[in-house]
């Protein structure tokens, strides 16, 4: 029994730990640099939903709409919106964008651009309902 395991030392060209050979390591480095590359053409997009909420009921949602889809930014895309109860007869508009993150910030949207005059004549606030990267 002996003789038959001191016989079978041919398996020491079998590498059981893996040591990369230098065909692995420039395939793996290949596929790094692939993934890297396609790591750069990401947009850096994202999909906002908000809810902009009027003064009271008597505001005319029209023209909130057209005042908040009047705020041009580049890398700014409006999307579609809708009306929907609150309660006592007040609807709250909420619309879809999409950003381009490095162009444009959702929290100076809305501070600098949305509650401020002469849209703020119709809008009291606005929440982000929703945030998703693209």
């Amino acid at each position: 029994m002996l003789h038959c395991l001191l016989q079978d030392d041919d398996d020491d060209d079998l590498d059981l730990f893996g040591d990369e050979t230098e065909e692995d390591k420039k395939a793996a480095d290949e596929r790094a640099a692939a993934k890297a590359s396609t790591k750069k053409k990401e947009s850096g997009k994202s999909s906002v939903l908000l809810d902009v909420k009027p003064w009271d009921d008597e505001t005319d949602m029209k023209k909130l709409e057209e005042a908040v889809r009047s705020v041009q930014m580049e890398g700014l895309t409006w999307g579609a919106s809708k009306l929907v109860p609150v309660g006592y007869g007040i609807k709250k508009m909420t619309i879809m964008l999409t950003i381009v993150d490095d162009l444009v910030s959702v929290d100076s949207l809305i501070e600098e651009h949305l509650t401020e005059e002469p849209i703020n004549e119709y809008v009291q606030s606005c929440d982000i309902v929703a945030f998703n990267k693209i």
